[in-house]
Order: C-alpha cells, then sequence, then structure tokens
C-alpha cells in the first residue's frame, strides 16, 4: 500500500458512499488542500490496482460513465493497517527554493518577478485555506479535517513570513557585496 492508494481508501471511506475518480480529485483537493496533491492520472491509476486487490469495489456507472467506486471491508481494513504505522519521513521538494539558490544565475528583474509571484500565490492560498475554515467551522467540520486545514493555515503563514524576512539583495536577486 502506497500513500496515495492509503488516501483514496481514506477519502472513500470518510465521505462514505461512492465516488468518482473526479470526485476524489476535488474531494482531496478540498480536504487534504495542496499539501497532498493527487492528479486524476494517478486517482485512476491508483483506483485500477485497488479495485484488482479487492480494495474498493466499483458502482453502477453514471452520466458519461463515470464510475464510481466504494471502499470494501477489505480495503478498510488495508488502508487502516497502512496508518497504524510509523509515518515515512516527509520529503520536501520545493521548487520555488531551487529558483532562490540558484537566484544569482537569472537576471535580477526576472527573478525579483518570480519571487513576487510565488508570494502572491502563496497569499491567495492563504486567504483561500482561511476562507474555507470559515466554512468548516460554520458547518462544525469534524475535527480532523480542520487539524489538517489547520497545517496548511500555518504553513502558508510560515512561508509568507519566511518571503517577507528575505534579505533585500535576495529579494532583489542581487548578489550583496563580499567583505
Amino acid at each position: 500500500m502506497n500513500a496515495t492508494s492509503a488516501s483514496l481508501l481514506g477519502l472513500l471511506d470518510v465521505c462514505g458512499g461512492e465516488l468518482t475518480g473526479g470526485e476524489l480529485v476535488r474531494t482531496a483537493q478540498e480536504r487534504l488542500g495542496e499539501f497532498w496533491t493527487l492528479t486524476r492520472s494517478q486517482v485512476y491509476r491508483e483506483l485500477a490496482v485497488l479495485e484488482r486487490d479487492g480494495h474498493v469495489a466499483p458502482g453502477t456507472p453514471g452520466p458519461r460513465d463515470a464510475r464510481p467506486y466504494r471502499v470494501t471491508p477489505e480495503g478498510v481494513a488495508a488502508y487502516r493497517a497502512w496508518m497504524s504505522g510509523a509515518p515515512r519521513a516527509d520529503t520536501i521538494r520545493i521548487p520555488l527554493l531551487l529558483t532562490v539558490a540558484f537566484g544569482r544565475l537569472l537576471p535580477p528583474d526576472r527573478y525579483a518577478a518570480v519571487l513576487d509571484a510565488a508570494r502572491e500565490e502563496h497569499a491567495q492560498r492563504l486567504a483561500g485555506y482561511r476562507a474555507l475554515d470559515e466554512r468548516l467551522e460554520a458547518e462544525a467540520a469534524d475535527a480532523f479535517a480542520r487539524a489538517t486545514l489547520s497545517f496548511g493555515l500555518h504553513y502558508e503563514e510560515a512561508v509568507l513570513r519566511w518571503f517577507d524576512a528575505l534579505p533585500t539583495e535576495v529579494r532583489r536577486g542581487v548578489d550583496p557585496p563580499r567583505a
């Protein structure tokens, strides 16, 4: 069982009933945000494996042959066993940090534009998470969904603090004077 399969089984179990691949992608985006992304191709590839292994069962196809799936008791047991193990170490792969690490290789105006666009993207994501948090609070959403969203809120706030704390030279893409 990999983390993607476990996330799909967990979403099917938590949401109850049946969900299509597209609905799983939308649900993952809402419940897990940008810190656990699923692409349609990943979802459909994993659903085929999960069906083959007896962890999901297909429902009756709907409009445009959209095929809903439900988690089976075997699937519940499999992902709960996976969850009860120690989580794998986090892997941090943030493309923006590569741009910063090698920023002196870009023209300063282009580098600064990339940084400004990235900061704006994080600010918009934080605003979206805050709006979602208000909605979930109004709906009295479960504490586990809110705790996951809380991570996203804290992460985006930390990233924006990082942007604001960058030395002026780094923000402008200009090498600082050497001593």
